[in-house]
C-alpha cells in the first residue's frame, strides 16, 4: 500500500489534453455545460474510515474532459483543487441531493431546449412554407404581369405594324402623285414654248398686219395662264417634297419604335416562359440594384401613342395634299385647255378674217390687174395713135415750113395757115 500523496496518484490532479474529436466545434455547445454547482474546497476531515485508494475511483476527474466551469478558469491557484499528492484524507464535494438536483435541472433544461428546438423547427418549417408560398405567389404575379406586359407590347406592336403599313402606302401614293405632278409640270413647257413661238412668229408681220389683235391678246393670256399653273404646280411640288420628308420621318419613328417593341416583346416573352426548371437561369450579383429604366407605363404608352398620332396626322395631311394636288392638276389642265381653245378660236377667227380679206384683196387685185391691162392697152393704143399721127404732123409742119418761104405780102394768115 502506497502512502497518501505518492507520485503514482499525483498525475490525476492535472487534466490531460482534450481530444480534438470529442466535442463538436460549435460555440453553442458551451451553453449546455453550465456549472450549476461551482467547486468549493471542503474542509479536510480525518474521521473518514476509507483509504485513499477507494477515494480515487469514484471521485477521480475524467482526464479526457476539460473543466466545464468557466468560473473555475478565473480562480487563483489557492482556490483550485489541491494536488492529490498533498492530500492526507478523503474529501467529499457534493451530496446525493445535489447530484439529483443537478440531474433534474439538466433534464428540465434539456426538455426546455427540446421544446424550444421543436418550436423553432415548427416555426422554421412554417416560415419556409410561408416564404415558399410568398415566393410562388410573387412569381405568379410577376408571370401574370409579364403576360399582361407581353399582351400590351403585342397590342402596340400590331398597332404600329398597321400604322406603318398605312404610312408606307400613303407615302407610296404621295410619291406617285409627286411624279405625276412633275410630269404635268414638265408637259407645260411645250404649250408655253408654242405660245411664245407664236408670239415671236407674229412679230414678223409687216405693215398694217402688225396689229394687236385678239389672237395676240389670247396668246399673252395663254402664256400667263401656263406660267401661273407652273407656279402653282411648283408650289405644290415643294409641299409634296416637304410632306414626303415628314412622312419618312414619321415612318422612321414608327420603324424604330416597332423594332424596339419587337425586341422588348421577344425579351418579355422569353422572361414570361422562364420557369424554375428552365435552362439558362443563374445568379446575377447586384442586378436588383440596377435601374436602367427611363420610362413608366404611362409615358411608355404615351410615347407609342404619340408616334401613332403623329403618323396619323402626317397621313391625313398627305392625303389632303394628294387631293389638293389632284384638284390642282384638274383645274390647271382645264384652265390651259380652255385658254388653248380660246387661242384656237381667236386664231380661227383671225385666219378667217385674214382669208376673207385676202380673198377680197385678191379679187380687187384681179380687177386692178385687169384695169391695169386695159390701161396698158390704152397706152399702147395711144402710143400707136401717136405714132400714127406722126406723118400728118410731119406734113403739117412741112407745110408750115414751106409756107414760111412765101414772099412779102403773100405771107398771109389765111385759113390754111390757121388750120
Amino acid at each position: 500500500m502506497e502512502p497518501v500523496g505518492s507520485p503514482l496518484t499525483a498525475t490525476y490532479a492535472h487534466p490531460r489534453s482534450t481530444p480534438t474529436k470529442f466535442l463538436p466545434a460549435i460555440s453553442a455547445m458551451a451553453s449546455s455545460y453550465k456549472d450549476r454547482f461551482p467547486y468549493y474546497p471542503l474542509p479536510q476531515s480525518s474521521s473518514l474510515p476509507w483509504m485513499p485508494s477507494t477515494y480515487y475511483k469514484p471521485a477521480a476527474i475524467n482526464p479526457a474532459l476539460a473543466p466545464f466551469s468557466k468560473s473555475s478558469q478565473g480562480m487563483t491557484a489557492s482556490r483550485k483543487l489541491p494536488f492529490i499528492s498533498n492530500r492526507t484524507t478523503f474529501i467529499t464535494r457534493y451530496t446525493p441531493e445535489d447530484w439529483h438536483r443537478s440531474n433534474l435541472t439538466n433534464c428540465k433544461e434539456s426538455e426546455t431546449s427540446q421544446r424550444n428546438a421543436e418550436r423553432l423547427s415548427v416555426g422554421t418549417s412554417r416560415m419556409i412554407q410561408d416564404k415558399y408560398q410568398q415566393t410562388e405567389k410573387t412569381q405568379g404575379e410577376s408571370t401574370k404581369n409579364l403576360a399582361v406586359r407581353v399582351n400590351d407590347t403585342g397590342f402596340w406592336k400590331s398597332e404600329l405594324c398597321r400604322e406603318l403599313g398605312e404610312m408606307i402606302g400613303e407615302t407610296s401614293a404621295l410619291t406617285d402623285m409627286k411624279k405625276r405632278l412633275e410630269r404635268a409640270l414638265a408637259e407645260t413647257e411645250a404649250p408655253l414654248q408654242v405660245a411664245q413661238e407664236c408670239l415671236l412668229q407674229r412679230e414678223k408681220r409687216m405693215g398694217i398686219d402688225l396689229v394687236h389683235d385678239d389672237v395676240e391678246k389670247q396668246l399673252f393670256a395663254e402664256v400667263d395662264v401656263i406660267r401661273s399653273c407652273q407656279e402653282r404646280m411648283q408650289r405644290y411640288l415643294d409641299k409634296a417634297k416637304a410632306q414626303l420628308a415628314s412622312n419618312r420621318a414619321a415612318q422612321h419613328e414608327l420603324e424604330r419604335d416597332l423594332a424596339n417593341k419587337q425586341a422588348a416583346h421577344r425579351i418579355d416573352d422569353k422572361c414570361h416562359c422562364l420557369r424554375n426548371t428552365s435552362h439558362g437561369i443563374s445568379y446575377y450579383r447586384g442586378v436588383e440594384r440596377v435601374d436602367a429604366t427611363i420610362s413608366v407605363p404611362e409615358s411608355w404608352a404615351k410615347f407609342t401613342d404619340g408616334n401613332i398620332l403623329r403618323s396619323q396626322s402626317e397621313r391625313a395631311a398627305s392625303a389632303k395634299l394628294r387631293d389638293n394636288t389632284r384638284n390642282l392638276l384638274e383645274v390647271t389642265a382645264n384652265e390651259m385647255r380652255c385658254q388653248f381653245n380660246r387661242v384656237n378660236v381667236a386664231f380661227t377667227n383671225r385666219i378667217a378674217e385674214t382669208a376673207d380679206a385676202k380673198s377680197k384683196i385678191q379679187t380687187q387685185l384681179a380687177k386692178t390687174l385687169r384695169e391695169i391691162f386695159q390701161v396698158e392697152m390704152n397706152i399702147e393704143g395711144i402710143q400707136k395713135a401717136m405714132r400714127d399721127q406722126g406723118p400728118p404732123f410731119k406734113v403739117a409742119q412741112t407745110r408750115l415750113d414751106e409756107r414760111t418761104r412765101r414772099p412779102n405780102m403773100e405771107l398771109c394768115r389765111d385759113t390754111a395757115q390757121l388750120r
